[in-house]
């Protein structure tokens, strides 16, 4: 099966790559960031751009068919490691039972007043 890839309207389109793509059975979703479809930095704390980067994988899983019961591995990628515990609460109301393989990490992002990205792996058969 060829590849397929999915872009919606609040992509940046400055930004050289696909929302997500599906390749078979496995949708990969980009690294989302907390903003809103103008670009938008939403939230000024961990937890409120935890929800809004969670948003957005959300968005971006329905685009390929899937959703949140279908990711298998996601890497959570922090701008301070102290934000752990706090996102760990949002990450749990999003996988609240069977969570996938997961990988937390603490790095600069790419844009000042980001404090989160997250992408994710899910296996969803059509």
């Amino acid at each position: 099966m060829p590849r397929q890839i999915f872009n919606r309207a609040i992509s940046n389109a400055s930004v050289p790559l696909s929302v997500a793509v599906r390749g078979g059975d496995t949708v990969y979703i980009s690294g989302q960031v907390p903003t809103d479809s103008q670009g938008n930095i939403v939230g000024s704390n961990i937890t409120e751009q935890a929800h809004q980067v969670f948003k957005n994988c959300k968005a971006a899983l329905e685009l390929a068919e899937a959703s949140f019961d279908d990711v298998v591995k996601v890497n959570v990628y922090l701008t301070d490691v102290n934000y752990f515990a706090a996102m760990n609460e949002v990450y749990k109301q999003y996988f609240p039972s069977m969570p996938p393989a997961r990988t937390t990490v603490g790095t600069p992002l790419a844009r000042l007043g980001l404090l989160i990205e997250i992408d994710m792996i899910a296996y969803a058969p059509k």
